[in-house]
């Protein structure tokens, strides 16, 4: 009577693994759709893709069994601010404030869930936060430039925020979760030399391939 229950246990927890597997291909088919949508300026392709790809994640980190349920609930709260995030950058309305807004509070979350689990080796973040030093201020002088001083002290929040988060996955001991924190770095650091300092062709689509790949490690890193 006792051989039944084992059995069950087994076979649920691989269903759950091959719904979350099944759910992150999925997410890198959207992504891919996204980042083709990008390329060739399609409006209507990167308003399905975009959403998509993050519904996708979501439901890929809550279906995976990972190795710490704190994290993974702090996790996907950020990736539910970060869903949020990405609505308001795409709308044709100028709603770049709400979004820098919704990811901030999306990276608040990530340095949360990657604190729940931490290694504590604050000292390896030490290069980081020179670059960031480097790239903030490169920011700010090209904020001034464009004409638009309010914006200095909601995007300097901003990145004393990701810098945080950054420094967080470097210190937590996760690979996988660093990699991932500093590609969205490198996201973020396109967006805003794109926005304040100098526009390029191909930034746009640096800045979607980094932010997307950078999100699906976050979720990786959960187990």
């Amino acid at each position: 009577m006792g051989q039944p229950g084992p059995e069950l246990h087994v076979t649920y927890r691989g269903t759950v693994h091959a719904l979350a597997t099944g759910l992150l291909i999925a997410a890198g088919v959207s992504a891919v759709g996204n980042w083709i949508a990008v390329a060739r300026g399609s409006t209507i392709g990167v308003y399905v893709c975009k959403p998509l790809t993050l519904v996708l994640m979501i439901a890929a980190a809550l279906a995976l069994d990972p190795t710490d349920d704190a994290t993974r609930a702090w996790f996907v709260v950020a990736l539910v601010f970060s869903l949020l995030g990405d609505v308001f950058l795409m709308l044709p309305s100028d709603a770049f404030v709400a979004g820098l807004s919704a990811f901030l509070l999306a990276h608040v979350a990530y340095v949360v869930g990657l604190n729940q689990d931490s290694d504590g080796h604050w000292w390896l973040a030490l290069p980081v936060v020179l670059i960031v030093a480097v790239l903030g201020r490169r920011l700010v002088g090209g904020i001034r430039r464009s004409g638009h001083p309010e914006m200095v002290v909601p995007v300097l929040a901003y990145v004393v925020t990701i810098l945080v988060m950054v420094a967080s996955a470097v210190a937590s001991g996760n690979a996988v979760a660093a990699i991932g924190a500093l590609l969205f770095m490198t996201s973020d650091a396109f967006i805003g030399e794109d926005r304040f300092v100098r526009h390029r062709a191909w930034q746009p689509l640096v800045i979607i391939v980094t932010y997307h790949v950078a999100q699906m490690l976050f979720v990786l890193s959960l187990v």
